[in-house]
Parts: C-alpha cells; structure tokens; sequence
C-alpha cells in the first residue's frame, strides 16, 4: 500500500491563486506563503452569506490506539459533496509538532483524503504555531522582567499562573526552576504544550484585531501579595504580542487532494484545551461555501461538547448536522477486545461496543442535533459486521453511511454526502441545547458536563481543586464577567472517565477535579481532571525515529 507522502506526491497541486479564485477570493486579496499555501484577510467574512451556509460537525466515538481516522472523513465529506456538485469547504485545526514527532503521526487527513501540501501542513506551515509559541513565551519573559525590576518597590506575586510552552511533547520540563545563580527571581515554573497555550484559545476565538488585543490584555498572570488580579494589561505590553500574533490571526488557505478549498487554522487539543479551529475560519470557509464541514478533537464528549458550549455559543454559529465516525476495529477495543485481535471477526466485542457509540449518539442529539454514523471502512472489515452497525443505527433512529475516501478519495464518500444532503437541504439550523446555562456556577457548570456528558455519578474536588475554586470566587467576586465563562474540562481522551483504562460505556464513576485555571483572555474557566497533564510525553519509540529525508524526499511523515 501506497504511503500517505507517495499518495499525496501523485496529486497535482493547483497554484494557491487559483484556489482562490475558485472560491471567488481576487488573487490580489491573498498572501501567499510559497505556491500552495497562503493567508486570507479576515476583512473578506461576510456575516450574511455565513448564515446562509450549511455548517456540519465531525465528531467521534472515544478514540482508542485502533485509530478512527476523523480527519480523513471530514475531508472526504467534502470531496463527496464535491462530487454531488455542491460547493463545499472543509475548515480544520492545525497539526502540532508534538504528536507529529511522537505517537499519533500528522493531522492532514490520509490516503486519498489528505489536505495539501502535506509535509508543509504537518511542519511549520505558515508559522502559526511558532508565533503563538513566541508570543506566550514573550510574556513570560516580560513578566519575570517585571517582578525582577519592581522587587526593591515592594512588588510581588504570591502566585504566578503563566507557564512557557513549547510545540514538542517533553515530560523533562513539566516542571522547572527559572531565575537560579542570580539570573533573576527564583520562581517554579513549568512547560506545557504549546496547543495548551491560552494564546492558541484566543487565536481560535478572536473575532477581529481589536478583540485579539482586548483578549490578550485581559489575560490573568497572577496574583499580587495584596490579593489583586495581576494582567497582560499590567505589564504595558498587549500591543507588542498583539503585534507578534497579528499575522496569524489570519486563517490559512490550503486544498485538499481533489482541489477543493481547504481552511486550515488554530490547533487546541480537545483533552486540554477547546478542540476546535478558529472561529475567523469556520466563518470564512462559511463567507464562500455553501457546505462546510468541520471538525472537534478527540471523542464528541470533548471536541464536541466544547464546540457547543464554547465556541458556537460564544460565536452565534449554528450547525446543521453532526456526523459521528466509527471503526469495527476501535467498536471492538470498547468491547473488550484484545488490539492484537480487533481485526478478527467478533460479532460480540462489536456489540458491546456499540455501547460507547450509543451513548456520544445520544450526547450530541441532547443538544438538539440531528445525527449521522459513518463508517471508516477498512479493507478487513467484514459486511456482517458493518450490518450489525447499519442496524445499530437504525434502531437509535439515526443516519449511517460507510465511507471509503481512504483508498477512492471523493467517490467513496459520495454515500455520506447524499446522506447528509438528504438530511439537512431542507430544514434551518435548529436550536442548540447547551448544557447549562451561563448564569450557572462554576462547579454548577463543571458537574452538568460531568454527569450529563460523561455520565459521571459524582464530580470530586480535590484539596489543591477546593483551594483553587475558593481563591477564584474571592478574587473575583465582582467580576460579572467571570460568572458567564463556559468551562472547558481537560480530560483523557480515551474514556468518558477520566481513567484513560476504562474503555466503552463505564459507568458509576466519579470525576476529580485537582485543579481550576481562570482563562480571562479566552474567556473560559478550565478545570483539571485526573491525572490530565498540559505538557505531553514521549513514547518509547517516537515517530520522529521514522522521520527521515531519502533522496531528497521526506519521508516517515504521516
């Protein structure tokens, strides 16, 4: 079997000016980034053709070391929406660094669903990540100036809250010591991950220039020794990160393997952070797509959750459809079954894991929405068994549809786009049913996710948790604005519990909160659960083992 870099090295790329024009974008209007990628002023969204467009979710049954493929499908419903005629656009989230070096491998889809130039994307593409990473550790620097410099007038933070990040997964900086031998103030500190970075939050829900400036001066970095909320706006340095993220504020214009228009922007992990692409993309794939198809990280009780409690209620957007993807082989692990063995015919794993299939079914139709399965087929798959989920389905009174853009591109997912032209030509977008209100507590807010969408008995607060919550509701006691923050729960990707274990549908369990992060600048109020961390390891044996240029030719990137 062909690789994903041999696949997409067949196609043939158009002139990123032509993409645009076939979006009807001037040529004159783009900034491009070499031949085939290329910035788009955020000037050119258009509020009235964004509600006219039909916006789809890509969402997914909990992911499991199976795989699920959920990129690939969302670039394939596009190509499938292609060939019916439509004009369809696919707006997807950035790859990061850390899991193309470390054990997932890159995040422009696969096969002959890929988003292209690949090996640009999954690297340094327009320099999105580098400048957030840069801009975040800006910050950090001024703010060790700051106390460095104004220690003799008295000033200090009896605690500092912002970390530095980093785009690669490095478990050695978790937790660090700055300011030793006399190089400035003696301060723990620690990475993490640049994805987790509340710069890459604002990036992703910053509506204009002005509003990434308001956000990024609103950012808490600590607390003074009087008890006062010490911000970006303190430092006197907004403008300059302004000015650092300015060029990355605007969404990035790529294509996919077929040349159909292909929005690339933002990169927050769903298990730490909000999981989704800007909301400057969203609406400018919407601005010039009659289609648009979407994706949130991870399993729909994360990326999905968080696209509606946080970005559509934060950015007015209202979706048409969600598809949740599905494999026989991830069904299988939730069912018990051996990876060694998930391959193999088993009637009886599939159906016990169609338990966790279920249960996101029932997750995304309580927020109002109408529902598609698809299938990410396989060439092991067996007919029987994709029956046993058609019927599933069926009897959940949902949708499904077998995709096969992996290996026919375009043409194997034109069941799927039928499937959701069928379903969604014909009615509006229908109410979103968050679930909680904004007036709700914080732990009010915390417990609904927890029980509603997890499925949690109980939600547990842990000492360090209790303590954190307390100090936010006494610091900001009069702040209104903190009272509407959504929250944003950071949780293993690979349960509904947060025991990453626990595969399929548990049940009785309980969620612990050990800590809460107030986000001023992105607006959310991020709860730490389990042994959730921001800053990533490695695995014994990374990718990056595999990465390597032959000939010329990268290759082991994928």
């Amino acid at each position: 079997m062909k690789t994903d870099i041999q696949i997409a090295r067949e196609c043939q790329l158009k002139p990123i000016g032509d993409i645009a024009t076939q979006l009807g974008i001037s040529q004159e209007l783009i900034e491009p980034y070499g031949r085939y990628m290329a910035k788009v002023p955020i000037s050119l969204i258009d509020e009235k053709r964004v509600k006219k467009s039909r916006l789809i979710l890509v969402t997914a049954i909990s992911p499991t070391k199976a795989g699920i493929g959920k990129t690939t499908v969302s670039i394939g419903l596009t190509l499938g929406l292609q060939k019916l005629g439509k004009k369809a656009v696919v707006a997807l989230r950035e790859p990061s660094l850390g899991p193309c070096f470390g054990i997932k491998g890159g995040a422009a889809g696969g096969g002959y669903a890929q988003v292209l130039p690949m090996e640009k994307i999954n690297l340094h593409f327009t320099g999105d990540f580098h400048a957030v990473t840069s801009a975040h550790n800006t910050i950090s620097a001024m703010l060790d100036n700051y106390i460095y410099q104004h220690r003799k007038d008295g000033f200090s933070l009896r605690e500092i809250y912002w970390k530095r990040v980093l785009d690669v997964n490095d478990r050695a900086l978790r937790n660090v010591v700055t300011g030793l031998r006399g190089d400035g103030v003696v301060s723990e500190t620690g990475f993490d991950i640049t994805s987790a970075s509340e710069l890459m939050a604002i990036l992703c829900l910053a509506t204009s220039e002005e509003d990434l400036q308001h956000r990024i001066e609103n950012i808490l970095l600590g607390i003074t020794s009087d008890g006062k909320p010490f911000r970006v706006r303190d430092l006197g340095v907004a403008g300059a990160i302004t000015v650092l993220m300015r060029d990355a504020l605007m969404p990035n214009l790529v294509q996919t393997t077929e040349n159909t228009p292909a929005f690339i922007h933002g990169g927050p992990f769903a298990n730490i952070a909000h999981g989704c692409s800007s909301v400057l993309a969203t609406k400018m794939a919407m601005t010039y797509g009659d289609y648009v198809v979407t994706e949130a990280g991870f399993g729909a009780d994360l990326g999905a959750e968080k696209f509606f409690n946080i970005k559509c209620r934060k950015a007015g957007l209202k979706p048409r459809l969600v598809v949740i993807v599905a494999t026989t082989q991830g069904l299988k692990m939730h069912g018990g079954v051996d990876l060694d063995s998930i391959k193999e015919p088993n009637a009886n794993g599939l159906k016990e894991g169609l338990k966790n299939l279920n249960r996101h079914i029932n997750n995304m139709q309580g927020f109002g929405q109408p529902v598609i399965v698809t299938l990410n087929r396989f060439d092991t798959d067996l007919d029987e068994e994709i029956d046993i989920v058609r019927k599933n389905c069926e009897d959940m009174g949902v949708g499904f549809a077998v995709n096969e853009a992996f290996i026919k591109g375009g043409e194997g997912a034109v069941e799927l786009a039928q499937k959701v032209v069928e379903t969604i030509d014909d009615i509006q977008p229908l109410p979103i049913h968050f679930t909680y209100p904004e007036a709700d507590t914080i732990e009010g807010k915390i417990e609904k996710v927890c029980k509603r969408i997890y499925g949690a008995a109980s939600v547990e607060f842990t000492k360090t948790g209790k303590k954190r919550l307390e100090a936010v509701k006494t610091i900001f006691e009069d702040d209104k604005d903190i009272s509407r923050y959504p929250v944003c729960i950071a949780k293993t990707q690979f349960s509904f519990s947060a025991d990453s274990t626990r595969y399929g549908s548990p049940e009785g369990f309980s969620i612990r909160i050990r800590d809460i992060i107030v986000n001023s600048g992105s607006e959310m109020i991020v709860a730490i659960a389990g042994d959730m961390l921001r800053m990533p390891g490695l695995p014994k044996n990374p990718q990056a083992e595999r990465i390597t240029i032959i000939d010329g030719k990268i290759e082991g990137l994928s």
